[in-house]
């Protein structure tokens, strides 16, 4: 009896799982009251990424991607900056980088550059750093970079990573089980 109802929990969990793996991810929309980069690298020059120029703060991006990534299981890390240029380009310049992380699916990358808070510059000579496109002035420039899976990789690394846990799980009860014999 705990047999069958342990297979049926474990059946549900991964029907569950599943469902979750072959759901959408939230399609990135673009940022309000901004403008978006042509810049090159901030278009098709790069895989994946898309910048734009604004006034928005720190906070209010952060927040509107945060409502805008809604999704079961969605993790927030923050990085240093110093890590944007193994993940963006090694030339952009960054103030902060969050990440929302969508596990076994997609990570989305935010990079913000906020010229008058670069703390790699005197604040005196912040001014030169200044954000000028199409000859308007900007506090920010905001680069995403999504990193997606396709439906195949999601479910074969879920199945291994469950095969994994199993066989772990089996092995310590076998040590466990004979230490106590």
């Amino acid at each position: 009896m705990i047999k069958k109802i342990f297979v049926a929990i474990f059946l549900i969990f991964n029907l569950l799982i599943i469902l979750y793996l072959i759901s959408p991810v939230p399609q990135l929309v673009d940022l309000p009251h901004s403008i978006r980069s042509q810049e090159p690298g901030d278009t098709i020059e790069l895989k994946n990424v898309s910048a734009y120029y604004t006034n928005l703060s720190r906070t209010e991006v952060i927040n509107f991607y945060k409502a805008n990534l809604n999704g079961p299981f969605r993790i927030q890390l923050n990085h240093p900056p110093e890590k944007s240029k193994d993940i963006i380009r090694d030339t952009i310049q960054s103030y902060y980088l969050e990440e929302f992380v969508f596990p076994f699916k997609e990570s989305v990358f935010i990079n913000g550059y906020e010229w008058a808070n670069d703390v790699f510059t005197k604040p005196e000579k912040r001014i030169v750093n200044k954000l000028l496109y199409e000859n308007k002035e900007y506090s920010a420039k905001i680069t995403i970079k999504t990193i997606p899976t396709n439906l195949p990789r999601r479910l074969i690394t879920f199945v291994v990573s469950e095969i994994g846990l199993i066989t772990i799980f089996y092995l310590y009860r076998q040590v466990f089980f004979k230490k106590n014999k």
